[in-house]
């Protein structure tokens, strides 16, 4: 596909963001469906990241202030493309113990990775980028088969976007074949919380 189609693509896509229900910043509505609902106390910590945040503990803290959410304009958007774009086709997806020898191993993928390795780098990069880490969730998910998946969110205005390393388009949460399982805290990276996600999901068979 040539880069000018994939950004009127990606622009279309773009105004159908900016048209969905959900409330401008101005008038934020985190009940609005295009964001996901979370449990109030802290939940269980995946062991993956547990081991991530004790190797790198300055990625695992406080934020210094919850931003509700990320302003959802062009230039916010085409970050997200083009980090989506770039880690979706540069990283070769590798499981850990294919990798690492181990079942679960998060880190910065080094042309390799897991789900999980390309969530972070995702996150990394965007915060560099400008976003505010709180901003920035990844988020533990299972496909309709059952296993379990990494994905990043990202909280804008315009609703939770999913970006994910096994499908290249960035959807809101709730139009992803996913039942959501819990993410990081808003408050804290180091820190999860359940998501609720009451949704009946219909997998179409493949014809």
């Amino acid at each position: 596909m040539s880069f000018n189609k994939k950004g009127l693509l990606a622009g279309l896509f773009f105004a159908a963001i900016a048209m969905a229900s959900a409330a401008p910043a101005a008038a934020l509505d985190l009940t609005n469906v295009a964001f996901i609902q979370t449990s109030v106390a802290a939940t269980s910590i995946p062991v993956g990241h547990l081991e991530f945040c004790n190797a790198h503990p300055s990625e695992c803290r406080a934020n210094d202030r919850v931003v509700p959410a990320m302003a959802l304009d062009e230039a916010s958007w085409q970050q997200l493309v083009s980090v989506n774009a770039y880690y979706n086709q540069n990283v070769v997806p590798v499981t850990d113990q294919d990798l690492y020898k181990v079942a679960e191993f998060w880190t910065y993928p080094n042309g390799y990775g897991d789900c999980e390795d390309f969530a972070l780098a995702k996150r990394r990069d965007l915060i560099n980028s400008g976003w505010h880490p709180s901003t920035l969730m990844i988020a533990v998910v299972k496909e309709a088969n059952g296993n379990g998946h990494a994905v990043l969110m990202a909280r804008t205005d315009r609703g939770d976007l999913v970006l994910d390393n096994q499908d290249g388009s960035i959807r809101l949460w709730n139009e992803t074949p996913y039942k959501f399982i819990k993410r990081q805290s808003q408050a804290h990276s180091g820190q999860w919380v359940d998501m609720i996600d009451d949704r009946v999901i219909v997998v179409a068979a493949a014809s």
